[in-house]
This record gives C-alpha cells, structure tokens and sequence, in this order.
C-alpha cells in the first residue's frame, strides 16, 4: 500500500502549536504538537510527509477562530474511519459553536442510542479536532469528559465559545 502524501506544516495558536496534515482532499489531522500522531504514521509507514509553509487559507481561519470571529469552519476535509467512526464525526460536525451534546445525544442522533462508550471511543479517535468538534461533547452529568488535546485545552474552547463547565 503506498503511503498516503501529506503537507505538513505547523500554526501558532493560544493553546499552543498544532501540527496540521493535509492531502489534496483536504484536511487529514491537527495534532496537540506534544504527542504527534502525524510523525508515528509516518514512522509506520502510513503516510509520507513533506513540511511546507501554513496554508494561508487555513491559517487565517484558525486566527478567526481563535479571536472570536469565526463561528464555523469552511475548511475541506479528509476523513478517514471506519463506517461508524465517519457516522460519529459527521455528527460532531453539526453541533453549533457555543453549544454542547452529551454522548448520549450524538447516540440518539445516529441511532446508536445504547453506544456511548463506543461513541467515546470514536470522538477521542477524531483526527480533526477543533474544526470537527468533539471538545463540545461533554458527559450525560455535565462534566468535561475526556479530550485528545488534554482537559485544559478542552475548557479554554468551550470557554472561547461561551461554554463555562465547572
């Protein structure tokens, strides 16, 4: 199998550096910089990298974002997952900035009503988080639940879109 061909590139952001992979598709995975699941595919032989500048396109989305001035993402997108997974991140996709939904809530909505462990599973799976939402799932009792990125992380977004969780 050949590797998949990624542009690889890094944005300053105020939650640190994100490494950004994309294909021709599209965005293919934002990685937290401390942890990068980009270099381990690479390691793998998964992918093959070639570092370039930020996409200027990309780049002045998330500085939007991040002031507070975008509310939505207008960015292509390469998913990759199983069946179930894609299903999930499609869900993610339509929960509103400054809203949030339980895992119960994205079970309901793809019909998965008793799968909140695996819809867990698959939310922490997302390789696009912030532009496919998944730091606006929270636990059935309002708590923070788990994030990629770290809880820290997850509570400067929600609180960046007006979502304050004790």
């Amino acid at each position: 199998m050949n590797p998949i061909a990624l542009q690889v590139y890094t944005l300053e952001s105020p939650i640190g550096l994100l490494m950004v992979a994309e294909t021709k598709k599209g965005i293919y995975r934002i990685d937290f910089q401390k942890d990068s699941l980009i270099t381990k595919e690479q390691q793998q032989g998964h992918v093959s990298i070639e570092r370039s500048q930020p996409n200027p396109i990309v780049e002045k989305q998330f500085q939007q974002y991040f002031s507070g001035e975008r509310k939505q993402f207008t960015l292509p997108l390469d998913l990759c997952g199983t069946p179930f997974r894609l299903c999930v991140w499609q869900a993610l996709i339509t929960i509103p900035y400054g809203e949030t939904r339980s895992y119960k809530d994205i079970g309901k909505l793809i019909g998965c009503d008793k799968g909140a462990r695996a819809i867990g599973q698959a939310n922490g799976s997302n390789p696009i988080p912030i532009l496919v939402p998944c730091h606006r799932v929270i636990s059935a009792n309002g708590s923070l639940g788990g994030f990629s990125g770290g809880l820290p992380i997850k509570r400067y977004l929600l609180a960046l879109e007006g979502i304050i969780i004790l």
